[in-house]
């Protein structure tokens, strides 16, 4: 059974192994350089409380087999309620579910945070990534030609968009991960 639970700083050395492959040898990231366990700590602990850091297991004490997160989307203010998303999931755990699991899990989270709209960038192509993001909700939003340059080639990049709540007027600021935890349903 897999369980999603909230990442920490001890989930950082599989994290960074499950990010690796894609840095050193894809395009889903635009990284060139895969980052190391204590790099991966740090970008759990900038999220500060207000962003969610997500992972499956297999158990609670198990090994990670996957990883979503969110971020600031843009950093001026007025895009305070929208995030950008990202999953990884480790290749000896594709089509187990775990990325449908903790992608759903992601979207109710922040939708009980409070936030209005996540954006998925996703490189393309990237069938497998695109289907999962409308499975859980996003809906195409528009291509850059030619942004990325990696591996010897150019790449587009898409944008994929779930609306997670009305707007309100005026809104109200983001609860923070850290009080509402991670919520399934």
């Amino acid at each position: 059974m897999i369980a999603i639970r909230a990442a920490t700083g001890a989930d950082a050395a599989a994290i960074a192994a499950i990010y690796a492959p894609h840095v050193m040898a894809g395009t889903a990231s635009f990284e060139v350089k895969a980052p190391d366990e204590a790099m991966m700590a740090a970008r759990i602990a900038a999220a500060d409380g207000l962003y969610p850091w997500l992972v499956a297991t297999t158990g609670e004490e198990d090994g990670v087999l996957g990883y979503a997160y969110a971020t600031r989307f843009r950093e001026r203010p007025a895009y305070a309620h929208a995030v950008e998303t990202s999953i990884y999931v480790a290749d000896v755990a594709q089509r187990q579910g775990a990325g449908r699991l903790l992608y759903e899990a992601l979207i109710d989270t922040l939708r009980a945070q409070g936030f209005t709209q996540a954006i998925g960038t996703i490189a393309l192509p990237n069938d497998a990534s695109i289907a999962l993001h409308e499975q859980v909700g996003f809906r195409r939003a528009g291509v850059f030609r030619a942004v990325g340059y990696k591996l010897g080639r150019w790449i587009d990049v898409g944008y994929w968009q779930c609306e997670l709540a009305t707007p309100a007027t005026p809104p109200q600021p983001p609860r923070r991960f850290a009080d509402t935890g991670v919520v399934r349903g």
